[in-house]
C-alpha cells in the first residue's frame, strides 16, 4: 500500500501492515492529519483536530512495534471520536452552544480503553445538537454532507463520525446510537455501523441524551473493523469471524412498519441484498410482529421524557442558543408525568419479552436500515415541516432495535446510501458480527 492507499484501507489491514513493518504508525498519523488539513470539508467534519495527541500516540505505537510489544491488532491505527466523548483538556461540546467551552479533565472510559489498546486519536467530529436528531443537520455548529450527495445531510446524530470515514479523513469514527445515530449516518455514507446493546459498552464520560437507550458503536469500512473496535473499547478479544457462512441460517424480514412507505432506492437495495443472501444459502422468511406498533407509539414519551428530564434545566436557561427543531423535540417531553413514563417502560419491557419469543427461531431479523435517502440541506433550511417529517422517517426503522433493546448492524447494499440491517438479541454482538461477516461477502 502507498500512503494514499492508507486513507481508504480498513483498520484491520492497517493494523496488519503495522505488524509486518509495511506501515509506520507515525507516517500513518501524519498522512491522515495532512489529509484532514487539506480537505475542503475539514471544518464541516471535524470540530477539533488533536494533532499533538495523535503524533505522540503514534510515536509510542511505533516504538512498541519496533520492540515487538504491540498492545493488540489496532495498535497505531488512527480514529475519530464524536464530540460527546470526553477528551481530557480538549473541549467536548456535543454539538451544542449550551456546552460551549466545556473542557473535561479526563477521557471517556471507552476512549481510555481504546488508547490503552494503542488507538491514535485524530480529533472530535461534528454531530447533531446533544445527539437529538437523525439527520445530522446542525445550523449551530456544522452540517457534514453525505458522501453520495454534497447537497444532502450525512445522517445523525454521528454525522461527522461517518463523514470522517467516508471522506478519507479517518479509517473509523466512534459514535453513539440512541435511536439510530450510528446506523443512519453509516447507511447514508455506505459504511458498516454497529449498534451495541445498551450496557455493553461504558457510558462513563459520554455526554448523555437518554441514558437508558444510549449506546456506543463504531462506523467503519468492514465488519471485521467493527469487531476489532468493539474489543478495543471494552478491553476484550475480537470475535473470530473465520468460516462465517450464511448457509442454513434463518432470517425474518420484519414486515410490520419496517417495509412500509419505502422510497425506491432503499426498497431496491434491500431487495437486492435479500436475494444475494438467499443465493449464499440463507433461508429468508417474512412475517409480522404487530406489538411493535404499540412500542413505536411509546417511543415519543420514552425518548423525549428522558431527554428533557436530563437537559430541561440547562435548555431553559438559554433556549435561544438552540436550533428550534431540536429545542421543540426536547420540549415535547416536558409535560409527561412520572406515572405515564413508568407505565410506558413497564409496557415496553413486556413487549420486549413477547418479541424475544416471537423471533427465537431466527438467527436475525432483517429490514431496510433507512426508508429514505438523505434529506436535502437547502430544503431543511427553508421548510421546517420537512425537517420534522424527514427526521422522524430517518429513524423509524433503526428505532425498532433500540426499543427492543437489541444489537444491530447495518451493511451497505451496493445501491448508494441504502443498507440492510440485522438485529439480534441483547448482548449477542459476537453472533451478530459473524452473521454480518458472512452477509458482507454475499453483498460485496
Amino acid at each position: 500500500m502507498t500512503n494514499q492507499d492508507w486513507l481508504w484501507a480498513s483498520m484491520g489491514d492497517l493494523g496488519r501492515g503495522i505488524a509486518t513493518g509495511e506501515v509506520d504508525p507515525v507516517a500513518l498519523a501524519e498522512t491522515y492529519l495532512a489529509a484532514i488539513d487539506a480537505h475542503p470539508l475539514r471544518d464541516r467534519v471535524y470540530a477539533r483536530v488533536t494533532a499533538d495527541r495523535a503524533l505522540a500516540e503514534a510515536e509510542a505505537a511505533a516504538e512498541r512495534a519496533k520492540l515487538g510489544q504491540r498492545r493488540g491488532p489496532l495498535d497505531g491505527v488512527p480514529i475519530s471520536w464524536k464530540d460527546l466523548f470526553d477528551t481530557a483538556g480538549v473541549a467536548t461540546e456535543a454539538g451544542s452552544a449550551l456546552l460551549e467551552g466545556r473542557v473535561p479533565d479526563r477521557d471517556a472510559l471507552v476512549l481510555r480503553a481504546a488508547t490503552k489498546a494503542g488507538l491514535v486519536c485524530l480529533g472530535k467530529t461534528h454531530m447533531s445538537e446533544l445527539a437529538f436528531s437523525g439527520l445530522g443537520y446542525n445550523p449551530v455548529t456544522e452540517t457534514p454532507p453525505s458522501v453520495n450527495d454534497p447537497d444532502a445531510v450525512a445522517g445523525g446524530s454521528s454525522s461527522g463520525a461517518a463523514a470522517s470515514v467516508a471522506q478519507g479523513m479517518a479509517p473509523c469514527g466512534i459514535g453513539s446510537d440512541t435511536g439510530g445515530s450510528v446506523r443512519i449516518p453509516s447507511v447514508w455514507n455506505d459504511l458498516v455501523g454497529l449498534k451495541t446493546t445498551s450496557g455493553r459498552l461504558s457510558l462513563e464520560g459520554v455526554v448523555p441524551l437518554c441514558a437508558r437507550f444510549d449506546t456506543v458503536g463504531p462506523l467503519c469500512r468492514t465488519v471485521e473493523d467493527a469487531g476489532l473496535m468493539l474489543a478495543a473499547m471494552e478491553g476484550g478479544t475480537a470475535p473470530d469471524l473465520r468460516g462465517a457462512t450464511l448457509r442454513g441460517t434463518r432470517f425474518l424480514v420484519l414486515e410490520t412498519i419496517a417495509m412500509e412507505e419505502l422510497d425506491g432506492a432503499p426498497a431496491a437495495g434491500f431487495q437486492s441484498a435479500v436475494e444475494r443472501m438467499q443465493a449464499a444459502g440463507a433461508i429468508i422468511e417474512r412475517g409480522a410482529f404487530e406489538p411493535i406498533r404499540e412500542a413505536m407509539g411509546l417511543a415519543g414519551l420514552l425518548f423525549t421524557g428522558e431527554a428533557y428530564g436530563t437537559w430541561g434545566e440547562v435548555i431553559e436557561a438559554a433556549p435561544e442558543k438552540m436550533y428550534k427543531g431540536i429545542l421543540e423535540r426536547f420540549r415535547s417531553g416536558r409535560d409527561h408525568g412520572a406515572d405515564a413514563f413508568v407505565a410506558a417502560w413497564q409496557r415496553l419491557e413486556a413487549i420486549r419479552v413477547d418479541w424475544a419469543k416471537a423471533v427465537a427461531g431466527y438467527d436475525a431479523v432483517i429490514l431496510p436500515t433507512a426508508p429514505r435517502l438523505p434529506a436535502n440541506i437547502a430544503r431543511i433550511e427553508a421548510d421546517f415541516d420537512y425537517f420534522v417529517e424527514e427526521n422522524l422517517m430517518a429513524l423509524r426503522n433503526t428505532r425498532i432495535g433500540n426499543l427492543m433493546g437489541l444489537a444491530g448492524l447495518t451493511l451497505p447494499t451496493g445501491v448508494p446510501s441504502t443498507g440492510a440491517m440485522l438485529l439480534t438479541p441483547p448482548m449477542s454482538e459476537e453472533r451478530l458480527l459473524r452473521l454480518g461477516a458472512a452477509a458482507e461477502v454475499a453483498l460485496a
